[in-house]
């Protein structure tokens, strides 16, 4: 089943982030968490990476790649992160929208 589903509005309305929805799971890639923790790409990956090498989640298990179609009209197969790396990054990141993610996730 694929569906796109609204996880996150910000609270300025600026942001808002719509995800992939299969096997039972939500999926953003680098660029999605990027908007939704309002920090640059690189961090994101920097965070993914210590996920990762400290053996904080199992790499194969928790990463998908989905074919996506760029704005110059080419197929690319991207990598994308389940739910568990989503909150795994959002207890990382260090800005605004982190913590109001961890203020909603820590209430749900």
């Amino acid at each position: 089943m694929n569906n796109s589903i609204e996880i996150y509005t910000s609270p300025d309305n600026q942001s808002i982030v719509n995800v992939r929805f299969e096997g039972e799971t939500v999926w953003l890639n680098r660029h999605q968490l990027s908007e939704l923790f309002d920090r640059d790409i690189k961090t994101i990956g920097k965070h993914i990476n210590n996920i990762f090498s400290e053996d904080e989640l199992e790499e194969h298990s928790v990463v998908a790649k989905f074919a996506t179609t760029a704005n110059d009209g080419k197929m690319y197969q991207v990598e994308h992160y389940n739910l568990d790396v989503i909150i795994s990054v959002g207890y990382r990141v260090k800005s605004k929208r982190g913590t109001q993610f961890r203020q909603r996730a820590t209430r749900r």
